[in-house]
């Protein structure tokens, strides 16, 4: 599960990085280094002219059917993450997989150690590229209008089982996707499921990233700062291999 991560880049850098050519937020977000569920967060999607847009949205999905704000906000938390194998079916997401698909750019993600790892539960830790270019988080997006007319726009984060190195820390992991996966997944147009399931995997996909041991601070949504991200040392019996 993905429940917190880090984007820290300014939008000419988004634009550059994910080739935008169409519309882009009117006012920038704060680089986060502690983005928490409903907060506010980039996301890539294509437009109706076929180009890409760079817009906001608030992490957790909010299906069509809630009747109040208070019910909106409330079940995000419970749909910030779609798993792979299911994105297709659950009622929440199945719509969104077929027509709204989204790039969801971070620095890094943070993930909690699992009792079934060699690291004590809940150690945090960052996974990030060691080259430093965004991970693109595959995602879905939504868009939900209030009693009183306000629309919201909500994304997810796409997810699947852990692989190669990242196994020992937590047991799933963001689906992660190539540059050349982009056009077809962004496509709305692109609706055979298979043929989207099939974008989501392909081999390596932990491929040129890394992962290190942070501070608990993470945990605390009210810290913030590049020091979210600092590798820290463990212990003898905890220290990575």
């Amino acid at each position: 599960m993905c429940g917190r991560y880090a984007q820290s880049k300014n939008m000419a850098d988004l634009v550059e990085e994910f080739t935008i050519t169409g519309l882009t937020p009117m006012s920038p977000l704060p680089a986060n280094w502690n983005i928490a569920p409903t907060q506010e967060i980039y996301i890539v999607k294509q437009n109706a002219q076929g180009a890409r847009d760079l817009a906001t949205a608030s992490w957790g999905l909010i299906g069509h059917w809630h009747k109040d704000d208070a019910q909106a906000r409330a079940s995000q938390s419970h749909a910030i993450n779609a798993r792979s194998e299911s994105v297709f079916e659950k009622p929440t997401f199945r719509d969104s997989f077929r027509k709204r698909r989204c790039l969801i750019p971070a620095d890094g993600y943070y993930e909690w150690a699992t009792a079934l790892g060699q690291y004590r539960p809940k150690q945090p830790f960052y996974i990030s590229r060691s080259d430093g270019i965004s991970l693109s988080m595959a995602g879905i997006w939504s868009q939900w209008t209030s009693p009183s007319g306000q629309i919201v726009q909500s994304a997810s984060i796409i997810t699947r089982e852990a692989v190669g190195m990242l196994t020992p820390i937590h047991s799933r992991m963001p689906v992660l996707l190539p540059p050349d996966r982009w056009e077809r997944w962004l496509d709305p147009s692109e609706k055979e499921i298979d043929e989207l399931r099939n974008l989501m995997e392909f081999s390596e996909p932990d491929r040129g990233l890394n992962a290190h041991a942070v501070s608990d601070n993470v945990n605390f949504t009210a810290n913030n700062g590049p020091s979210m991200t600092e590798a820290i040392t463990l212990g003898e019996p905890e220290t990575l291999f």
